[in-house]
């Protein structure tokens, strides 16, 4: 092993070292006059665009009055995993690669994270074209605060996994961004309304920045009920974090204490348990001994 080899592998390596140059191009979430200047010029110029529905690709090239110049190749879950190595090939030999999803940005919640973290590894240089997103503009808009936020991208589908993540956000004190699909909606709103509280407010973002756009804002049990009377569209759910926890003392009569003030609250024993252990910093052992001693 050569001593530059050594040093790329065990210390921190410097971006574009390879010969090729990755570009992540957010595309329009709604309208085409939303896309940026910049990414008809990517478009037109790129040796590679890999699209993860070309037909789509086509729809937003005759909207922005673009030739493409060079391959167009599909890249989209199904494929992913096989076609990287092909991408990066292309990047190693010294080619423009241009990633476009349907909507968005390219690796959030989308395909792109394997050729990102593929192209970084081999040094080829990564950069992007910024462009509208989902996340931000629906929590731009949802009238929750936005100073502190986290994505949690889409929810398990199985009720059970679902139910589990939730609870894990229960005290989550940012606000929280997901993503859903809209036959879904109803089912992970009634989830985070068990879980999170059925006040707790929120905000549903339908199909944003286009012609239907919808904003609904509500606690989490009556935006479950709106949706149950059917949901259609690109939906983004804005839902407020947790107000803060003071720790709770470490002692038996406060242990228990809070336990039941939680369980008074709508939680069930087992999470209140845990919950509790977690803000004091003990074993749930023992939290659990101290509530069901006889």
């Amino acid at each position: 092993m050569t001593e530059a080899t050594s040093s790329r592998a065990n210390g921190p390596r410097r971006e574009g070292d390879g010969p090729g140059v990755l570009v992540l191009a957010g595309t329009p979430i709604g309208q085409a006059a939303d896309a940026p200047p910049r990414l008809a010029a990517e478009l037109a110029g790129a040796d590679v665009v890999a699209a993860e529905d070309t037909r789509r690709l086509k729809r937003l090239t005759t909207d922005l009055q673009v030739t493409l110049t060079g391959r167009v190749v599909s890249y989209f879950e199904g494929n992913e995993q096989a076609r990287t190595p092909v991408l990066l090939d292309a990047l190693l030999a010294g080619e423009r690669v241009v990633l476009v999803t349907d909507a968005g940005m390219p690796s959030v919640s989308d395909p792109g994270y394997r050729l990102v973290a593929a192209a970084v590894e081999a040094g080829v240089r990564v950069t992007a074209v910024p462009g509208p997103s989902a996340v931000l503009t629906a929590l731009a808009v949802s009238g929750l605060p936005v100073d502190r936020f986290c994505f949690e991208g889409f929810l398990p589908r199985k009720a059970g996994e679902r139910s589990r993540r939730l609870e894990s956000l229960a005290r989550e004190e940012r606000t929280m961004v997901f993503f859903e699909a809209p036959h879904r909606t109803e089912a992970a709103l009634t989830a985070m309304a068990d879980a999170l509280g059925d006040d707790r407010p929120a905000a549903v973002c339908r199909e944003l920045t286009k012609t239907h756009e919808e904003v609904v804002r509500g606690g989490l049990r009556a935006l479950a009920a709106w949706a149950g009377e059917g949901v259609r569209g690109e939906v983004t759910v804005v839902v407020q974090g947790a107000e803060a926890v003071a720790e709770v003392e470490n002692t038996p009569e406060a242990l228990r204490a809070a336990v039941a003030e939680r369980e008074g609250g709508g939680m069930s024993r087992k999470d209140a348990i845990a919950a509790v252990a977690k803000l004091a910093g003990v074993p749930k052992r023992e939290v659990y001994d101290l509530v069901h001693v006889r």
